[in-house]
């Protein structure tokens, strides 16, 4: 995912770094006594929700009850709170963001752990055949949940990666700041969230690469950014490349209009909604983050950069190596 990271150093602020579902996980707090406590609510809650979402393994949650869920039965806390998520993110963005799209991204060799595709992809690309996709029968609309009884039609796939992610991320910082009672910041590949006490903005680097122009911008506590790209998780099947936003629509990989899409919001959730949504709407994004009334800063494929909201002008740009500059909470 795109470089998100807390800028700048404090003197009272730790931060921790570590890989998790094939991507770097980073967590700041403002009062250092409290980093321990704090990794361990943040490994606590990442573990949750991969055991209760994740279509990679068969003991998930929602792996293991297909059959239960095919007619209807109660699902845990978690689950149930990742669901509700994936449909207010389909609500939200009228169906740009449908979580009942794992069957396609599996028909196109998105059947496994991201680092395992790339790797059979590179010794198979041109010989990895691409699924048939049949049309659609069913969406989002058709999974239902009331209450915590979860009923997903036989046939469709939950995947639940374009906001589990951000609910994580969001998870994270409310129980570290409720339980800590500390300042605190989560980054996930490109999701992070912040909250907690602070008497100063967090000072945040957006960068699509290492070495390709990024720009420092001040997010007030509490709020959070996403960024959804095209560049990162990508394969090769079929003698193509894939990349891993689907059209609902089409069932395949969304026009790569944009490298990358990044929005500020006040939940990490909404933010990721409303960029992955952007990747999928192509060139009619700016409108529709523009009605969405929030701030987005968008990267072409000529790498031009288009600001929607109020975003911070380019007075701000510059490049960052992030391999020879580490950022740091300030």
């Amino acid at each position: 995912m795109p470089i998100i990271t807390g800028a700048g150093g404090g003197a009272s602020a730790a931060h921790l770094e570590w890989q998790v579902w094939n991507l770097e996980a980073r967590l700041v707090v403002t009062d250092a006594a409290r980093l321990d406590e704090a990794a361990r609510i943040a490994r606590e809650v990442l573990a949750e929700v991969d055991a209760a979402c994740s279509r990679f393994r068969a003991d998930s949650e929602l792996t293991a009850r297909s059959a239960e869920f095919a007619v209807g039965a109660p699902a845990s806390p978690m689950l149930t709170r990742l669901v509700r998520a994936a449909l207010d993110a389909a609500e939200w963005t009228h169906g740009d963001v449908d979580p009942s799209l794992g069957d396609q991204l599996g028909a196109l060799g998105y059947d496994r752990d991201i680092a395992e595709v790339r790797a059979r992809s590179e010794h198979l690309a041109d010989r990895i055949s691409i699924a048939p996709l049949a049309p659609r029968r069913s969406t989002w609309r058709d999974i239902r949940l009331d209450g915590d009884r979860l009923t997903v039609p036989e046939g469709v796939l939950i995947d639940l990666g374009a906001t589990a992610k951000a609910v994580a991320a969001d998870r994270v910082a409310e129980r570290v700041q409720a339980e800590l009672d500390t300042g605190v910041l989560v980054g996930l590949g490109g999701d992070l969230a912040t909250a907690g006490p602070r008497d100063e903005a967090w000072q945040v680097v957006v960068q699509d690469r290492a070495g390709e122009p990024g720009q420092q911008i001040s997010l007030e506590p509490g709020w959070a950014v996403a960024t959804s790209s095209t560049l990162h998780r990508r394969w090769r099947a079929g003698g193509k490349w894939m990349h891993h936003v689907l059209d609902p629509r089409s069932g395949l990989p969304a026009p790569e209009t944009w490298r990358t899409v990044t929005v500020a919001a006040p939940s990490c959730l909404r933010a990721n909604a409303l960029s992955t949504a952007a990747i999928v709407r192509g060139h009619a994004a700016t409108r529709m983050l523009a009605d969405a009334g929030v701030a987005a800063r968008l990267v072409d494929a000529r790498f031009g950069i288009h600001r929607v909201g109020g975003w911070p002008e380019a007075d701000a740009e510059r490049t960052l190596d992030h391999a020879k500059e580490p950022a740091h909470a300030r």
